[in-house]
């Protein structure tokens, strides 16, 4: 989406907030302002969803059979195990993280709302990055990503570890681990749903359904 538009989009957010802000609520202006732009360019880019539902779809069938393979063998399952879950040749297995690899995997935020469903950052002031439990759950699930990272194939830690932490791109990594950079993004693409369907059983989640 151009950076232009999601200015446009933010300013009407910062419209929307000036028009319905409420100063008996106590909450500041800017605090409240910051919720309403974000929402709004949130809500704006959920309208470009791009991705077909199938391959939403397979994502997820992926992320469940490596769920059930963990929990089945206590290890991380290799890629024939996790084809032979899913009903697949390894070939057919690989095609789908291909299929996959330009999904957003989606966040580990999770939105808390009261129970007249409205967001509670509509009603506390200063930063949440500041607050105590957020804090704590930020240290808490870097240590749960970390184990889960250290129990994934050693390949697709190097690949993660070059890709989001040295910030390079997907045909350098080949030329250093020596693989097509097909096989990379595959690697990469599995890697992610492996930490997803770990942090699935160890990390809360609350979703809207």
């Amino acid at each position: 989406m151009p950076l232009d538009d999601l200015i446009s989009t933010g300013i009407v957010g910062l419209i929307a907030a000036i028009d319905q802000y409420d100063p008996r609520q106590h909450v500041k202006l800017r605090t409240y302002a910051e919720y309403k732009i974000r929402g709004a360019i949130l809500d704006s880019l959920r309208t470009l969803d791009w991705a077909p539902r199938r391959q939403r779809k397979r994502a997820k069938l992926i992320e469940a059979a490596i769920g059930i393979l963990e929990q089945e063998h206590g290890r991380a399952p290799d890629e024939e195990e996790i084809a032979a879950q899913l009903g697949l040749s390894v070939t057919e297995y690989q095609d789908w993280l291909s299929e996959t690899r330009r999904l957003t995997l989606g966040s580990l935020e999770n939105s808390r709302e009261g129970e007249d469903g409205s967001d509670l950052l509509c009603y506390i002031s200063d930063s949440e990055d500041h607050w105590p439990s957020e804090l704590l759950e930020r240290s808490e699930l870097q240590r749960l990503l970390a184990e889960a990272i250290a129990n994934i194939p050693s390949i697709e830690q190097t690949v993660l570890s070059l890709y989001f932490y040295e910030d390079m791109r997907l045909r350098d990594i080949a030329k250093i681990v020596e693989l097509h950079e097909s096989r990379v993004s595959q690697l990469k693409s599995q890697a992610i749903l492996r930490l997803r369907a770990a942090l699935k059983k160890t990390w809360p989640q609350q979703r809207n359904t």
